[in-house]
């Protein structure tokens, strides 16, 4: 097995000799390949050992100088307590000139294997305190050690409880663990002095090595004890300066000069650091022993023993230990006898537990490992805590104590001088894991919870900045900017949460698993105590404490349910920081007093606000020039901090996460419509970032980014303000409303500030213009932040929004301005002039559109674009609303502004259609833009048909206008595809027409003369005259007109009747006429419908108030429609029967009879039905759909 084993158990890295110094492999180097494991198998049982070492100052291994017989070692060699670099210091601390084992050097090594700590090792201690553990049931001697845990790594320190308390009566440190220690454990303590002996033996042992060195070597001399601990106590103060933190964090001036720290040494200063794992026990572990080669194998180490004196279980134990944990395989004793060198012998590391009276099982030592880390894991459960494991001298109880408990007893809970190294650690740790970039999630728990107890260790008024960083990278935990699901994404977060637990659970687990610590005879020894071991011999039975060996860190994280909850957090935390930056600095006594209880008003006001938009633009300037002058760097504080101070650094990372925070509280409060508090949120996100501009010294693009992006909520917010006016009372108490940790935030900020940099975009205005005009303003803001620094390219998703946003607002500020112009135009009775007001605000509208046009095309969104077009061409048909109550209203004609508007308003609906390109691209915005450009060319056709500008154009020019006008409606007029505006396209269609046919009936009543033109307008008054019937029969609620066409038609057949010279053509005529009559029975249904409707109504619904009837049916309009039918059917039928009497006289007709005898008595009942005066309207329009039947049945012509 031996040979199999590989030498260098220490190679230093390179460079370690020369530097005489730690130093540690370089992360691209193999640890392993600098150190080996190893399996021993030892006496049939197998101890699984490996040894991998991460720091080593030892110089190369050369061979020992075996010494000669008869050696005097009582005679000190020339070399003798002078420096060597192939010892080390190991003559010097084996003799004991330096302290032996430093109360804090656990800390020492933790600090420089941070990444050890806390997660990958069990136990970080010295090797001489491992090897006391593992004795403990073999070994008298008392035990006293100091036990702290970082998460799930033990930290153990020897407490020598004589060099404690002869310090406390000097220094007054730890008089009340003297007192505890007086009062339970040995009431009459006195200082042990050590014997004669003692020192002669280390005297010795330190002759024996120099002796050993081979060579001379370039010996020093040694500076004595005094003048050692000058130089080692500077180096510390070196060391720990010089500690890396990670940004943006830097040593805290409270560590480094701290007195405590570089006394207690709080430096490692072991000659080598090892990674060993004992079985399943992880443990790094500090060593100084001297390793030679020149034996069997390139590692040995040296021993002398007294040859008097047989080896005992106790060495034997520490021999092997010793070499395990190097890993060395070979021990090389020198026996002597009263000093004179005897002999040499050669002992593996695996026969040592086999020498003759040195027996013993290392199957036992295994299981004595196991059940004191169990023991400490089990009971030392509390982080931070300073737990003291204590065996007296000659007792088998082993006793476990909360010194952190005891000491909170006192009246100075800060005397605990392990209190600051703990805190330290912990911050350290934490500070590691948040620096690892791959770092899961499911680690964030494990971070808080250091940090949680670094901050509960500490004194606040001692240590502002470690508290202050420790608060920042609490708060940093939380991701703000996560996506919206936030349940799942939690989940990572709790995948250990088996192997959580709260303190208490932990408490009653262990008084119920761990019976077999119980209480001692006599329990006022007790009662302080957290654990005991009743018997060290318990200790060698095989896993007794196994059940509870794995230790369960509290490293649950807090599940958010939602982002406030999220964010409240964050901000509590960001608080303590400020809090405890601004307690730090000096200058409080100039500072104004503020009560933090007392609210800050919320609402500033400024000269320069009351006015209006003007005010804005003024403050808007001021606001851009200083957006300008923190390009270069401009620094103001109210408080005097220093640029570049710890403090300095730390507010701006705090504020700026404030600002964080605040402006994702707003956001939240925007999704769920709660403006008012939306506006609050934002309001204190505006005046943290004014802070941080106030104290940055160099403005950093992601800063400028996020002030674009909280402006652009700001602008969003004031909008939806502007449109929920009618809930403003529920805003204003919203925005008002403020929590004491807000106050408190405010507080701290205005130290620094007066935060009113943003004031103009924040104040919760009454008036809808100025709340449009802030958010339009935000949004320029935005904007410009964004053309600083080439954000815009580097942002282009935020640019687009926000010209989106700006292109929007424009909108509704045109729309505003627009539908106020339509206002005054309505309210206009006796100036029948356009008002200068109308004017301008006619001017502010379309500015406002044009500027929204032009941010749309920018970014190529040509449907918003379009939209914008077509609320252009709105505002031109408005302007040209507003001139047509120019002249009197008897001599009213279409004017040529009229004329000029509506064609500008047809251009910007032309535009719109051609920047929608295809009806594809946006099929709902391509139907309106279509039908709006149809109903402006309807509108100026019907106008010009209606008010015709004869006094400017002939006649048929008008004519002609009006027709192509009509056409061009008719284009933009989809009567084919079904939508929810087809039936109105269907009557716009209809009465296109219906307006086209009366034209040209009535060109041709008033046309003389070219009878090809009259043929020609006789053509297409009847073609349009069918065409409107058509459309106009499509629809259920345009009964009138469809009656009114069908009864201009019969004025048409008229017409042409009296132009007819033969009775045969007049019949057929009249024959045609009447066939329009009876077609007309479908809107008398429709109109008898909706009667029979409209009285129904009230009996069913009395209580309701009388409806209006429908909209579509006029009683008067169907009553005079209803007498111009019966005239008109009463005279066709009157003409019929005249014309069928007299040709009856000239020939027979049996057809011709029939028709004349059925006219004749519709003719008779139509007299009757209308000379009756108590007809209701209902019964009078029964009686025309009975004639009509009869009409319909009984014929109307003999062609």
């Amino acid at each position: 097995m031996g040979d199999s084993k590989e030498a260098g158990a220490e190679s230093p890295p390179a460079g370690a000799a020369a530097r005489g110094g730690l130093s540690l492999l370089s992360q691209g180097e193999p640890e392993e390949s600098s150190a080996q494991g190893s399996a021993l198998f030892l006496g049939g049982n197998e101890v699984k050992s490996r040894a991998v070492v991460k720091y080593s100052s030892a110089p190369p291994r050369t061979a020992f100088a075996r010494l000669e017989e008869k050696t005097d070692l009582k005679l000190p060699p020339a070399n003798w307590l002078r420096e060597s670099a192939k010892l080390g210091p190991a003559g010097t601390t084996i003799l004991g000139n330096s302290k032996k084992s430093k109360p804090f050097s656990s800390f020492g090594m933790a600090y420089d294997f941070i990444d050890s700590v806390g997660n990958d090792v069990d136990v970080v201690s010295d090797s001489e305190n491992i090897k006391k553990l593992l004795k403990i049931p073999y070994s008298k001697s008392h035990v006293s050690m100091a036990v702290h845990r970082i998460g799930r790594t033990l930290l153990l320190d020897e407490l020598d409880i004589q060099e404690l308390f002869m310090r406390s009566s000097q220094t007054g440190d730890w008089t009340w663990l003297k007192e505890f220690y007086q009062r339970l454990i040995d009431q009459k303590w006195q200082r042990k002095k050590k014997s004669k002996e003692h020192w002669y033996q280390k005297a010795i042992l330190s002759k024996f090595l120099y002796y050993s060195i081979n060579g001379d070597g370039a010996a020093q001399p040694v500076p004595s004890a005094a003048e050692q601990q000058g130089p080692s106590s500077s180096d510390q103060a070196t060391d720990s300066d010089g500690a890396s933190w990670p940004a943006p964090f830097e040593m805290p001036s409270s560590v480094s000069e701290d007195p405590s720290a570089s006394s207690q040494g709080l430096k490692n200063d072991f000659v080598r650091n090892i990674l060993w794992t004992f079985e399943d026990i992880h443990m790094l572990v500090g060593s100084n022993m001297p390793i030679f080669g020149g034996g069997r194998y390139p590692a040995v180490s040296l021993r002398l023993r007294d040859n008097n004196k047989p080896i005992n279980v106790l060495t034997g134990i520490d021999y092997w230990l010793d070499n395990l944990i190097c890993n060395v395989p070979e021990l090389v004793m020198c026996f002597h006898v009263n000093g004179i060198v005897q002999k040499y012998e050669m002992i593996k590391t695996e026969e040592i537990p086999n020498l003759e009276n040195s027996n013993f099982s290392t199957k036992v030592i295994k299981d004595i490992a196991q059940n004191i880390l169990s023991f400490l894991k089990s009971n030392c459960t509390k982080e931070g805590h300073t737990y003291w494991l204590f065996k007296a001298s000659g007792s088998d109880i082993v006793k476990l104590y909360d010194l952190t408990t005891l000491c909170e007893e006192t009246e100075d809970k800060y005397q605990n001088p392990f209190t600051m190294p703990v805190a330290i650690l912990l911050y350290k740790v934490a500070c590691n894991m948040m620096m690892k970039k791959n770092q899961n999630k499911k680690h964030y728990g494990t971070i808080r919870t250091l940090l949680l107890n670094c901050v509960k260790l500490l004194d606040k008024s001692r240590h502002p900045q470690i508290i202050a960083s420790a608060n920042y990278m609490l708060s940093e935990l939380f991701q703000l900017d996560e996506p919206k699901k936030e349940e799942s994404s939690e989940s990572p977060l709790n995948e250990n949460s088996d192997e959580s637990y709260s303190e208490e659970e932990e408490e009653l687990a262990d008084s119920d698993e761990n019976g077999s610590y119980g209480t001692g005879s006599d329990p006022s020894d007790d009662n302080k105590a957290v654990a005991i071991i009743k018997s060290v011999g318990e200790l060698s039975v095989p896993e007794k404490y196994k059940s509870i060996h794995q230790i369960r860190p509290s490293c649950t994280f807090p599940v958010c349910h939602d982002t406030e909850e999220r964010c409240r957090l964050v901000l509590s935390y960001v608080l303590e920081g400020l809090k405890s930056v601004d307690s730090s600095i000096k200058k409080e006594s100039d500072l104004p007093a503020a009560d933090p209880n007392t609210p800050i008003p919320l609402k500033y006001e400024d000269e320069s606000t009351r006015g209006g938009p003007e005010g804005l633009e003024k403050q808007m300037a001021l606001f851009l020039d200083k957006m300008g002058s923190l390009q270069k760097g401009n620094y103001s504080s109210q408080s005097g901090m220093i640029p570049g101070s710890w403090q300095h650094k730390m507010k701006l990372q705090l504020i700026l996460k404030s600002s964080k925070a605040y402006y994702v509280l707003s956001d939240a409060a925007m999704s769920l419509q709660k403006y008012g508090r939306a506006l609050r949120y934002i309001k204190l996100a505006l005046q943290s970032h004014d802070t941080y501009c106030c104290l940055c010294t160099n403005m950093l693009s992601e800063v400028l980014l996020f002030l674009s992006q909280y402006l652009t909520l700001c602008g969003d917010i004031q909008l939806m303000l502007a449109q929920n006016a009618n809930n403003r009372a529920a805003h204003l108490e919203e925005f008002n409303y403020q929590t004491k940790e807000d106050q408190e935030i405010l507080h701290s900020l205005h130290r620094e500030s007066p935060c009113q940099g943003f004031a103009w975009a924040t104040d919760l205005s009454t008036d809808l213009e100025s709340q449009l005009s802030v958010s339009c303003k935000c949004y320029e803001a935005a904007n410009e932040i964004l053309q600083f620094s080439d954000l815009k390219s580097q942002n282009p998703e935020h640019y687009v929004q926000v010209l989106k946003r700006m292109g929007n607002i424009r909108n509704e500020i045109g729309v505003f301005y627009m539908n106020q112009a339509a206002a005054l135009q309505s309210e206009r009775v006796v100036s029948k002039s356009v008002s200068t007001a109308e004017q301008q605000l006619w001017k502010k509208s379309f500015s406002c559109f044009e500027k929204g046009i032009h941010n749309f095309e920018s970014i190529d969104d040509a449907t918003n674009a379009a939209l914008l077009l077509c609320n252009t061409g709105r505002l031109m048909r408005i302007c040209a609303q507003a001139h047509c109550g120019a002249g009197d209203e008897f001599k009213r004609e279409f004017s040529p502004e009229e004329g000029l508007y509506y064609n500008k308003a047809v251009d910007y609906y032309l535009k719109a259609l051609r920047s929608l390109g295809t009806r594809d691209l946006h099929p709902a915005v391509w139907d309106s833009v279509n039908w709006e450009l149809s109903t402006t060319y309807f509108t100026m056709a019907t106008l010009q048909q209606d008010y015709a500008p004869l006094s400017r154009k002939a006649q048929e020019q008008i004519e002609k206008e009006v027709s192509e006008a009509m056409m061009k409606s008719l284009k933009h007029c989809d009567v084919d595809s079904v939508s929810a505006r087809q039936p109105l396209c269907q009557y716009r269609a209809a009465t296109i027409h219906h307006r086209l046919a009366s034209m040209y009936h009535s060109c041709l009543r008033n046309q003389v003369g070219d009878e090809h033109l009259r043929k020609q307008h006789r053509v297409l008054a009847d073609l349009h005259y069918s065409k409107a019937v058509k459309l106009f029969q499509l629809l259920k609620d345009a009964p009138c007109e469809l009656l009114r066409v069908q009864l201009e038609r019969v004025a048409f057949a008229e017409f042409q009747m009296t132009s007819q010279n033969s009775n045969v053509g007049k019949l057929k005529t009249l024959s045609g006429a009447l066939d329009i009559m009876v077609r007309t029975k479908h809107a008398f249904q429709l109109i008898r419908k909706e009667l029979v409707e409209e009285f129904d109504q009230p009996k069913s619904d009395e209580s309701a108030p009388a409806a209006d009837p429908s909209p579509g049916l006029s009683r008067e309009e169907v009553i005079k429609l209803l007498s111009i039918f019966e005239s008109r059917l009463s005279f066709l039928l009157l003409q019929s029967i005249k014309l069928l009497s007299s040709t009856k006289k000239k020939m027979s007709n049996t057809e011709e009879d029939v028709v004349l005898k059925t006219n004749k008595q519709i003719y008779s009942q139509l007299l009757r039905a209308t000379a009756n005066r108590n007809s209701t309207l209902l019964e009078r329009i029964d009686v025309l759909i009975q004639l009509l039947d009869q009409l319909a049945r009984g014929g109307s012509g003999g062609q």
